[in-house]
This record gives C-alpha cells, sequence and structure tokens, in this order.
C-alpha cells in the first residue's frame, strides 16, 4: 500500500501558512505517494484546491488524516488534532519542541515518530531543508517593511522643491539570516543602516550589504553557527556601547535569538530611556520574550515616547512564498527517504538522527529532554 501523506488547516490563532503547496504536492505524487488534503487548506496561503491536481480535498481531520502514514504541518497541533492522528504516524513540522512537555506526553501516547525542524543540524548538507532560515528570511523582510511603514521618516534621501530630506537611520541589531534580511531590505528602501551582532564573522556579511558595523568589542562565536550566551560582563560592555547607536536611530530592529531559550534582552528600559522622541523599535523576538526590556509580544507600546513594536508569526504575513519555502524544505527532508512509495529512514543518518523528537513513545532527543527535566 502506497504511503498516504494528510496534510490539514492550520488552526493555530493567525496562521496562513500551509505545508503542502501545488509543486511539492506534484513532487510526492511522483514519488509514489498518497495525498490528502482537507478542504480550503491552502486557500489563506491563496492556493485553491483545484491549483492541487491529483490531490483528495476531504472534509475534516479525520478524513485527512485517516490512515496517514505521514503528516505534514506547519504549527505545533492541538490536543484535538493529535488525537486524529492513526497511531505510529510520522509527523514533521515547526513544531516548537522545547514548549510543551504536555504536548510531547500526547506524541507518545500515539507513539507518533515526531521530526522537529527546529532540531536541525546546521550541516552544509541540510542547508536546503532549513526551515528555520527560510522563514527567518521572510520575518526579516517584514520587519524591514513594518520598520519603514511606522517610522515617522522618509527612508531614503529626497531633494524636493522645499529642500533636502535626510535619509532615516536604521539599526539592526543580529545579523543572522533574519538581520541580512532585515539590513538588506533597509538598504534597498534607502535608509542609513548600521547593524550589530555579536559573532565577529558578521561584519564581512553586513559591510557587504553596505550597512556600517557597530563595533562593541564582544564577539560570542557559538556551535552550529549560533552566539552563544554572553556572560554578565560581556553584556554590561555590550550594552554600554551599544546604547549610543541605539540613542542615534529612528528605527532599531532586533533579531536576536538563542534556540530553546528565552531571547536575550539586549535593549534596557534605561535604553529606551535614551532614544529619540518618537523613535521606532521594531523586536522581531518577541515570540520568545523580546530583545526589549518594554516589549509586549503581540503589541504596539509606546515608552518614554519610545514606540515599541512586538509582531508575531511574521512569515504568516507573506503565506504565498513563506509556504512555498517552507514546503520544499519538507520535500527536501523527505524525498531522500521515499523509496517506492514508501518511508525508509536510515535512522542512523546525521540529519534523521538530529531532528529526531520523539519515537516509539519516547522523547529520544537530549537536549529538549534536558530542556525540559527528561520529559
Amino acid at each position: 500500500m502506497p504511503l498516504i501523506i494528510g496534510v490539514v488547516r492550520e488552526r493555530a490563532p493567525g496562521e496562513r501558512r500551509v505545508a503542502l503547496v501545488p509543486d511539492t504536492a506534484r513532487n510526492f505524487a511522483a514519488a509514489g505517494a498518497q495525498l490528502r488534503m482537507e478542504q480550503s487548506a491552502g486557500i489563506e496561503s491563496h492556493f485553491l484546491d483545484p491549483d492541487y491536481p491529483g490531490v483528495s480535498a476531504v472534509a475534516g481531520l479525520a478524513e485527512a488524516y485517516g490512515g496517514a502514514g505521514l503528516i505534514l504541518r506547519v504549527a505545533p497541533p492541538g490536543p484535538e488534532e493529535i488525537d486524529a492522528m492513526p497511531e505510529g504516524a510520522v509527523l514533521i513540522g515547526l513544531l516548537a519542541p522545547y514548549g510543551s512537555p504536555e504536548r510531547l506526553a500526547a506524541y507518545n501516547a500515539r507513539r507518533l515518530t515526531v521530526f522537529s525542524l527546529e532540531l536541525l543540524p546546521r550541516i552544509s548538507r541540510a542547508q536546503s531543508m532549513d526551515a528555520l532560515s527560510s522563514q527567518a528570511s521572510c520575518a526579516g523582510y517584514q520587519c524591514g517593511l513594518i520598520g519603514a511603514a511606522r517610522c515617522t521618516k522618509f527612508f531614503p534621501m529626497l531633494t524636493t522643491a522645499a529642500g533636502t530630506i535626510r535619509p532615516a537611520r536604521v539599526l539592526v541589531i543580529g545579523a543572522g539570516v533574519a538581520g541580512l534580511q532585515a539590513i538588506a531590505t533597509c538598504k534597498r528602501l534607502g535608509a542609513m543602516v548600521e547593524a550589530y551582532d555579536v559573532r565577529a564573522a558578521a561584519r564581512e556579511q553586513i559591510e557587504s550589504l553596505g550597512a556600517k558595523f557597530v563595533d562593541t568589542g564582544v564577539s560570542a562565536e557559538g556551535a552550529g553557527g549560533y552566539a552563544r550566551e554572553l556572560s554578565a560582563e560581556e553584556r554590561a560592555r555590550q550594552a554600554e556601547r551599544l546604547a549610543k547607536a541605539v540613542a542615534q536611530a529612528d528605527v532599531v530592529i532586533t533579531t536576536a535569538a538563542i534556540p530553546g531559550r528565552r531571547a536575550p534582552v539586549i535593549i534596557t528600559t534605561d535604553m529606551v530611556a535614551r532614544m529619540k522622541y518618537g523613535a521606532l523599535i521594531v523586536d522581531m523576538a518577541a515570540e520568545s520574550g523580546g530583545n526589549c526590556a518594554l516589549t509586549q509580544p503581540g503589541e504596539h507600546v509606546i515608552a518614554n515616547d519610545v514606540n515599541i513594536h512586538g509582531p508575531l508569526n511574521l512569515p504568516s504575513r507573506m503565506p504565498t512564498h513563506a509556504s512555498e519555502l517552507y514546503a520544499k524544505n519538507l520535500w527536501n527532508f523527505l524525498s531522500p527517504w521515499i523509496k517506492d512509495g514508501q518511508l525508509a529512514f536510515d535512522w542512523d543518518d546525521e540529519i534523521v538522527a538530529g531532528t529526531l523528537l520523539c519515537k516509539d513513545g519516547i522523547t529520544v532527543h537530549a537536549g529538549v529532554k534536558q530542556a525540559l527535566g527528561g520529559a
């Protein structure tokens, strides 16, 4: 019997992405899989049911998941969705592995084999599967647009009959995928852009995009391409030198995050108090607590006459391209293991083993177990 792949409409509030797009549906079908998709599952991403030739459009959860050996998702499933999954099925998505011991217990109760793409090893062979990076690119782009839309100034320099308008000053904190995309977007819009990252290697990337690197004298190269957590002394030195750049900016975009941990607080209350009247902070790290001490996730607040914006689920604001990128990440992860219409994982493969969260009724990822106290 061929592999049955189930996809449903994402039910998380505000989630507009979909895990399967027409191109990847054709790829899975060509590999011998059968696809079932809940009716209108792709409509928020502007993909209609007729756009998926050969995919069975079914009425709801039970019909989409019934008999499925592989379940594709974007966001973590709720309890009702987990209950509808066949025992022993393979589940893959951006599943917030550190977020909920109760959700892990529900996976294990149904003996699901669970892959969480947040756990994907940071190796060159995995780049085409890296959903965090593809979605971070969307998020960084959106941060640049939000900054331009909410700033009280033009981003580009303008010469008019009434005189010359100086360009806005933008500071981007964090030069990972999201930060670099924010830098590039703000530069395209004509702003004067400065950027900072604790990783010394980021300087070349920042300057290659035409931005000025803010050198605080603190470097924090970490394993796997991420920044390590700074010591108290390093944080103090960083804050002292960064505060000057923050005070001069019209817009500050923050993108710093540590996987599985609360986002580091980089912009303190005192730093906000020193910012320009009417300046703007766009805190991309709001979902994990925020890089600004005064960020309220999902809210726009004003403190000391500074606007602080804490947007959530930024990739979902551009669901068509975000879904296309994400669906390709899923296909690139799964395609090597679909043989003759069946899944056949090599459990010793570095990518498979590194991304595996749950199997045979237990949580197997050592890092997640440690973070959640052995969950």
